[in-house]
């Protein structure tokens, strides 16, 4: 059984289509990554995850339970990491937790070992007496993570975990979910960070105004969108254009940036090739390939 499964999946919004026939599968026991640029629909699929939001065509299941039908079943078995803070900043980091144990029907014997626990993977015993007012923003999201797991959930969702976060504060949380995937969680992570996904997720799910383009493994998704190798073509912008002309009249695919062209599957070019620097395909080469879009 999938933890996860959406089929032809869809969510309008007046004259706007944020989902538009997504097909998704989170097997039990893995990460999955959601990843596309802003306004791609992650957000609105998360929503519909968590019966926030009724699907207005196909299927949505989650650990056995049929949503909307079923959602409070399903709500019950997984944690939720939003995207946007919403923590208490009147109570210490140990009450908020107490509060979400209460909600989620932890018995009153389990309470204390389950907030433990809790903190302890967030790496906040230190601070269970805090007010969440006194945190740091990179310990606050920690708080988040360890109220999503203060049930033990079967599933964990992830909207965009780090977003707004610096880059030390980022690798912190990405040791936390990498520690939460090695246990053998059930994890859907939606991200626009390229690094984090391919970090992170077992597979990834590239999407692009609300559809699916892509899944597989981060390196699958490397060699077959764009080769093992690719050439990086530094210059003017007029010799950029001349460049990106010439390539894509040969029929090899390309990418732009605001400073060079790159020549993907360069491993296979043959006849004369313009001179630049070799280097490994990557998943942001898949990336801008597939939904046409810089990285934020």
């Amino acid at each position: 059984m999938s933890a996860i499964s959406l089929r032809g999946v869809v969510k309008r919004y007046g004259d706007v289509t944020a989902v538009n026939g997504l097909d998704l599968t989170v097997p039990t026991g893995t990460c999955v990554g959601l990843l596309g640029p802003n306004g791609a629909g992650k957000s609105t699929t998360m929503r519909l995850l968590t019966a926030q939001a009724i699907a207005d065509e196909g299927s949505i299941e989650i650990l056995g339970f049929t949503l909307p039908q079923e959602s409070k079943a399903a709500r019950a078995q997984m944690g939720v990491v939003p995207q946007l803070d919403n923590l208490d900043t009147t109570l210490t980091v140990e009450q908020n937790l107490l509060v979400f144990t209460h909600l989620y029907r932890v018995g009153r014997a389990e309470r204390r070992g389950a907030i433990d626990r809790a903190l302890d993977i967030a790496n906040l015993q230190d601070r269970r007496g805090a007010r969440v007012d006194e945190l740091s923003g990179g310990m606050r999201r920690r708080l988040l993570i360890a109220r999503a797991l203060v049930h033990e959930p079967r599933l964990v969702l992830l909207d965009e975990p780090t977003v707004g976060l610096d880059p030390q504060v980022r690798q912190e949380l990405w040791a936390l979910i990498d520690r939460l995937r090695s246990e053998g969680a059930s994890i859907l992570m939606s991200t626009h960070y390229i690094e984090e996904a391919e970090r992170l997720a077992d597979t990834v799910v590239v999407v692009s105004h609300g559809q699916h383009v892509a899944v597989g493994k981060p390196s699958d998704l490397v060699v077959e969108h764009a080769g093992r190798e690719a050439l990086e073509v530094y210059g003017p912008p007029t010799r950029l254009r001349e460049v990106e002309a010439a390539a894509q009249g040969r029929g090899w695919p390309t990418r732009r940036t605001g400073t060079s062209v790159t020549i993907l599957r360069a491993e296979g070019l043959e006849g004369e090739v313009p001179e630049g620097e070799r280097r490994l395909a990557n998943l942001e080469d898949v990336f801008v390939l597939l939904t046409g879009e810089e990285i934020s």
